[in-house]
């Protein structure tokens, strides 16, 4: 990551942290904000899990009502703030598949948008393309499913899927590597088929 970037992704860290200290003492406009910078990703990252527009923007609207009741006892601890909003939309995505047992595709799956500040595992992606990477994961697990779209698609650390999933960074990175040999050996066979 480049020191400009590395800035501003710290100046980023700091903007937020005061908006959640400033949304805890209950200022509107704080909770607003805080919303306005996160709607977009946990947006996508709903439609990505659920499959589907309507399911999705219900289940946005059910994790912005449970941030602003939760939020007097959200606590800085290793994991940022959108981690922690991150676990309330996937319980939420999770408890709608108990409860409905099913899954509704679309078509257009929508974008977050990008992150200035992208590793090597991320310009991968890209090349690649998110989409031919989104197909590609169709036939791993969901739980494979999950940590990629995490890790390359909204650029969360071990550390933080550790946190919206719940589970160890030991647990993440064994996911991980299960999942890309699985692609990678998807992509050969598509290889091999073409050629």
């Amino acid at each position: 990551m480049s020191e400009a970037a590395s800035q501003r992704k710290e100046s980023e860290a700091k903007r937020v942290r005061g908006l959640v200290d400033r949304a805890q003492k209950g200022e509107r406009a704080a909770l607003e904000e805080l919303y306005l910078i996160h709607f977009d990703r946990i947006y996508s990252y709903l439609h990505v899990s659920v499959g589907n527009r309507h399911d999705a923007e219900d289940l946005t609207t059910q994790t912005f009502m449970r941030m602003l009741e939760s939020i007097g006892k959200f606590r800085w601890q290793s994991a940022p703030f959108s981690a922690w909003l991150f676990r309330i939309a996937h319980n939420l995505a999770m408890d709608h598949f108990r409860a409905n047992r099913r899954w509704q595709p679309e078509e257009d799956v929508p974008e977050p948008e990008p992150d200035e500040s992208t590793s090597a595992e991320a310009g991968a992606l890209e090349v690649i393309g998110r989409k031919s990477m989104l197909d590609l994961i169709e036939d791993l697990s969901p739980e494979q499913q999950q940590v990629l779209t995490l890790k390359f698609v909204f650029n969360f650390s071990n550390g933080e899927a550790a946190t919206i999933l719940g589970k160890t960074e030991g647990a993440i990175k064994s996911l991980q590597h299960r999942a890309l040999v699985s692609l990678q050996k998807q992509l050969e066979r598509r290889q091999a088929q073409a050629g």
